[in-house]
């Protein structure tokens, strides 16, 4: 699907047809087909990456100057709202004064941006000060999404720390429900992280191309800002990537003590029933020739025996603190 917004009055708006491209500011191709393609290619006389290209890896396929067009391909993560959010690659091509985005998603930050610079609250006269306006969308979307990770593992700190209340299952069926959150939190961290130190790139990238382009200061300037943003960002994910691993770890290891301490209680029953079951043993021997078959009290006297030898390891084992 295209897209082609124009600016006029201090906005973005889009048109109805596509029609002449020789006007527009912005052009958004959502998905598009083989010949929607060619038909921008022809158009602007650029090259428009396929998909497998956006997914290579070398920065030589994400980062390159083409016929006077700069491309530069980030990944994003996009439905930050839901539990888990997925990735995707995105490229900006800035050829003269117009933004060529081709995405395979659809990332909240794009309608947010459009609804935005369709009001005028932001500069949306050329390509690049659209290309800066999306990346501070995306920027701040993410930081949405690491704010709320932030709460969501403060909330489960104190879980983890402070089990109490409640029987053995139900311990282990709460510590089994926060392995899998802090698990899924700490896959949403690594997919900000990846997301962020790509578009950190792409902004070092985007900076030196608006240099060597010599277009407005004030977007030099706002790309440095989030320059600054971007850093941040990766420094409390790299705070909130080693937050979560100490939970993960604190959580095993929680499970391994418990699983532990069930091992542990079997270990000492079956010690503590060792010396009653030999006193049953001996006295359930059915030879002819035994003194204490006669004994009027025999019965009661082994069941006091059986008795006295499992309390002594029980007294024995809570006063080393084993039990």
């Amino acid at each position: 699907m295209i897209t082609v917004y124009d600016a006029a009055g201090g906005k973005l708006k889009p048109r109805d047809e596509t029609g002449n491209l020789s006007t527009s500011v912005w052009i958004d191709l959502q998905n598009p087909a083989e010949d929607e393609d060619k038909a921008i290619e022809q158009a602007l006389g650029i090259e428009v990456p396929t998909r497998s290209e956006m997914r290579e890896i070398e920065a030589s396929n994400r980062f390159y100057t083409e016929n006077g067009a700069y491309y530069m391909t980030g990944v994003i993560l996009h439905n930050s709202s839901q539990d888990v959010p997925m990735t995707s690659v995105i490229t900006f091509i800035l050829s003269g004064t117009r933004l060529v985005t081709v995405r395979y998603a659809d990332p909240r930050a794009f309608p947010l941006y459009v609804a935005r610079a369709a009001k005028g609250d932001t500069a949306c006269a050329t390509g690049a000060g659209i290309m800066i306006g999306l990346i501070e969308m995306l920027i701040e979307r993410e930081a949405d999404l690491i704010e709320r990770v932030q709460d969501e593992v403060e909330r489960m700190a104190p879980v983890v720390f402070g089990q109490k209340g409640a029987g053995q299952p139900s311990r282990n069926r709460r510590l089994d429900v926060l392995l899998k959150t802090i698990g899924r939190e700490g896959d949403v961290t690594a997919r900000a992280q990846e997301s962020a130190m790509s578009v950190h790139r792409l902004v070092l990238y985007f900076a030196n191309a608006v240099r060597e382009r010599k277009d407005d200061k004030r977007i030099l300037a706002r790309i440095e800002a989030a320059g600054h943003d971007i850093m941040s960002l990766m420094e409390s994910l790299r705070f909130l990537s080693a937050r979560t691993t100490f939970l993960l770890d604190a959580t095993l290891g929680m499970i391994s003590n418990e699983q532990n301490q069930i091992i542990k209680l079997f270990s000492v029953m079956a010690v503590m029933l060792m010396p009653p079951t030999l006193v049953a043993s001996i006295y359930g021997m059915n030879f002819r020739h035994m003194p204490e078959l006669d004994w009027s009290i025999g019965y009661p006297a082994a069941l006091g025996l059986m008795l006295v030898s499992g309390l002594v390891p029980y007294l024995y084992f809570r006063k080393k603190g084993w039990l």
